[in-house]
């Protein structure tokens, strides 16, 4: 069968993937919206909190790589959203759940702060910038499909955020709608009622796995921007695509 794919000259054959190219033309019949996840997606989270969290971090003369400190922020503030969304009580916001984690992570490294400096750092997620390649890349996909954002963030900050990534979606939605995190499926099933289509009539785009695993095992399609070159984990819910920036799926989908 004839098969269409991204390469990228640093992959070696074994972790390329491959998609028929009759799928990819049954996805473009089939798809009314792309829907993505927007932080760390859409917008750089990790490089952009690294470059807002530096010049604090040196002020308080703490010694540790400022990347080290935000990928320990952020992977305590996905822990603790997955609890919140695991005890099935009611939701609990997204920036209370940042300021939590910021807090824990500046005790664990023994760096004294105020709740405002905590609540300053934990603004800076709304003022994240798109990745360089994403504004034409949406623009050119926005052509053909429905632009969808589907977030964790709380309504107010995906508000907020919209002066910074400048990119004109025709919905932001908040996960608040469903009173859950991703990936709970009540998530990804309220956004597509809210925009008024089938399941399998979404692409989902992410570049975190548990988000597209989240996505397919809801019943939507899915693509996995894959930046840092690796491997999908071992799950029966693959992404149907998977390409290394969003102008590759741009260039396939559009």
């Amino acid at each position: 069968m004839e098969c269409t794919h991204i390469r990228d000259g640093n992959r070696n054959a074994e972790n390329e993937r491959t998609t028929p190219v009759t799928d990819i033309q049954s996805m473009k019949d089939t798809i009314k919206v792309c829907m993505f996840d927007q932080y760390g997606t859409v917008v750089d989270m990790q490089g952009g909190l690294v470059k807002a969290a530096t010049p604090y971090l040196e002020a308080k003369g703490w010694k540790g790589k400022p990347n080290s400190f935000v990928t320990w922020w952020r992977r305590t503030h996905f822990e603790n959203s997955m609890i919140d969304a695991l005890l099935h009580k009611e939701h609990t916001p997204y920036r209370e759940i940042g300021f939590r984690a910021v807090d824990h992570v500046l005790n664990r490294s023994g760096i004294p702060h105020t709740d405002d400096e905590v609540r300053d750092l934990v603004s800076e997620i709304e003022k994240l910038e798109c990745f360089p390649e994403v504004p034409a890349a949406l623009a050119q996909l926005q052509a053909k499909y429905q632009l969808v954002v589907l977030s964790n963030g709380d309504p107010d900050m995906l508000e907020t955020a919209k002066q910074y990534h400048k990119v004109p979606f025709d919905r932001v939605i908040s996960v608040a709608e469903a009173n859950s995190f991703k990936p709970h499926v009540a998530t990804y099933t309220k956004a597509a009622e809210l925009v008024d289509v089938r399941m399998d009539e979404v692409l989902f785009v992410a570049n975190h796995a548990f988000d597209v695993i989240g996505a397919k095992a809801a019943g939507m399609r899915t693509a996995f921007i894959n930046r840092r070159d690796r491997p999908f984990e071992r799950t029966p819910h693959q992404p149907d695509i998977t390409v290394r920036t969003m102008q590759d799926l741009a260039d396939m989908l559009a």
